[in-house]
């Protein structure tokens, strides 16, 4: 009866850990790595093929990106995971997989042009929906026995639709013991879904950490300020144009507009429409239309007991071909445009700000995290002037940004969450947060709170029956190529905004992957242009 931790650990994405009980071995989660990788991973000890089970916390692609990668390796066990986890694995790895076949044909042709061999994809559609065969749902709050050594329950965690902490209840001859996972752990008030539900005991608890050392800070009333936003926008006859994550953020946004819109508190401007230009968004949008009732908050619940949709409303007009998104900008009528990507780095946004930015009637909302080096953080630090397609384009648009917006809990949101444990469990793993943040929680846990917590790094094993490590590790650094600045202001800015660009792409997990794979294209096109 052991755990042994592979992903996440001191990092933030790449989520996967070995439980192995009873004779049989299971993952919980199996992420995909995001941004700049820090430490190496240990290999998994249980070949693809010998695993029996996967157990997924949630459907952020650094949770569930590597599933189709472990089909394509001999995976043919069950994935288990909460009814609307599966639904948005079923697109959101479709586009994980668009992503990697995009990419190697794009790589192939360089490799083609340099007489090298072609560049293999990851993994494929076919691996998409040969892995999604496996998957089983599972209920909120029923106890499931997976075989005689493994009963498994879900709890909402409330961090987006579907997302869950896992409690197993572990047998092994004469031994049993208790392991939660809480995956991540969602923000308070968040609209649509339920806020965080506690667990009450656990031998062993697994934590993340991605908010561990931090706070939110105060959050805006953003009804108001949305409702704000559309008036003043709307009144100088510009569009409002607000960037968003195609799934959580998106509806976020809708289920605000449609508050707006039926409280009559945009005045002036009855019937104003707002676009969802994403084709991924709209898809998301509809899992999140016909999810359980018991995945939703009681606010929103209210709304559909009275007959309303949550996040649809009149004015509501989704495009999903790229004819139609082109078409949007040659529109007159005043609007509000909802497209991805929310870091402004891909996809549609970047011809809706090419057409929009110069227009001082106009405004940008930013509703989510900008990370350093993206054009969204560009804009929301007060850029004049950006390039977009190979044009200079004029910042003469409001730039407006909503604060505090975010899915994860922050330090005393985690802290909140441990204390519905009514005895402290006996030993606290924690993961899923970068250097600072999970050692910081985890000194924090023992020192301010009495709690035996440690965050393991890659490679670490534990016997859960014996309370006892098996392996400790130190974790390994992945070594990355560095040159040194010459002399010269010029090389040792480049240099600079090089390290800058590297630390945002560690701080850009969860991002959809053709946000990500927006991001490479254009890093490598850099790349090959300085390399010349």
């Amino acid at each position: 009866m052991k755990l042994t931790f592979l992903g996440a650990d001191h990092e933030v994405t790449g989520s996967c850990t070995l439980l192995e009980v009873g004779g049989k071995s299971a993952f919980i989660d199996c992420g995909m790595e995001q941004g700049r990788n820090v430490y190496q991973n240990a290999p998994s000890p249980v070949p693809a093929d010998k695993l029996d089970y996967v157990f997924l916390t949630h459907a952020h692609i650094d949770h569930s990106g590597n599933l189709p990668l472990l089909y394509k390796n001999g995976f043919r066990g069950a994935i288990y995971a909460t009814k609307e986890t599966c639904a948005l694995c079923v697109i959101m790895l479709k586009d994980s997989a668009h992503i990697q076949e995009s990419e190697a044909e794009y790589k192939s042709r360089k490799a083609e042009r340099a007489g090298l061999p072609s560049i293999q994809p990851e993994y494929t559609l076919e691996d998409v929906e040969g892995v999604m065969k496996l998957f089983r749902p599972c209920e909120y709050g029923s106890q499931i026995q997976i075989d005689e050594a493994v009963f498994v329950r879900y709890i909402d965690i409330g961090h987006l639709l579907g997302s869950a902490c896992i409690e197993f209840w572990l047998k092994e001859d004469s031994a049993e013991k208790k392991l939660v996972f809480s995956g991540d752990v969602g923000n308070t008030n968040q609209p649509i879904i339920r806020d965080p539900q506690k667990v009450e005991e656990a031998d062993y608890l697994v934590i993340e950490s991605t908010y561990g050392n931090r706070l939110h800070g105060e959050r805006a009333g953003h009804v108001e300020a949305l409702a704000d936003c559309i008036q003043r926008t709307l009144d100088r006859k510009g569009n409002l144009v607000i960037p968003a994550f195609a799934v959580g953020r998106t509806q976020e946004m809708l289920y605000f507009i449609r508050e707006i819109k039926n409280s009559g508190m945009v005045k002036g401007h009855d019937g104003f429409k707002v676009y969802v230009d994403s084709p991924l968004a709209n898809e998301a949008t509809s899992v999140f239309m016909q999810c359980d009732t018991k995945c939703l908050d009681d606010e929103t619940r209210a709304v559909m007991a009275r007959g309303e949709n949550p996040i649809v409303f009149d004015g509501l007009i989704t495009y999903v071909t790229t004819e139609d998104s082109k078409a949007l900008n040659d529109d007159p009528e005043p609007k509000v445009i909802i497209a991805s990507s929310g870091m402004c780095e891909a996809g549609r946004i970047r011809h809706h700000l090419k057409h929009n930015l110069w227009r001082s009637e106009c405004t940008v909302l930013f509703v989510g995290f900008q990370a350093e080096g993206t054009l969204g953080r560009a804009l929301q630090d007060g850029a004049k002037k950006v390039k977009l397609f190979g044009e200079d384009i004029a910042v003469n648009a409001e730039i407006a940004v909503f604060p505090g917006i975010s899915g994860h809990a922050d330090k005393q949101g985690l802290l909140d969450w441990v204390s519905g444990f009514k005895k402290k469990p006996k030993k606290v793993f924690v993961n899923h947060g970068d250097e600072d943040s999970c050692t910081e929680f985890a000194r924090c846990l023992r020192e301010e709170h009495g709690m035996d917590a440690e965050a393991p790094y890659s490679g670490t094993v534990f016997d859960l029956e014996k309370g006892e490590y098996i392996l400790k590790t130190n974790g390994v650094l992945v070594e990355h190529e560095e040159k040194r600045a010459p002399l010269g202001s010029a090389i040792e800015r480049l240099i600079h905004a090089a390290k800058k660009l590297l630390d945002a792409a560690h701080r850009s997990h969860g991002l959809p992957n053709r946000e990500l794979a927006g991001y490479a294209d254009q890093i490598e096109r850099i790349a090959e242009k300085i390399g010349k």
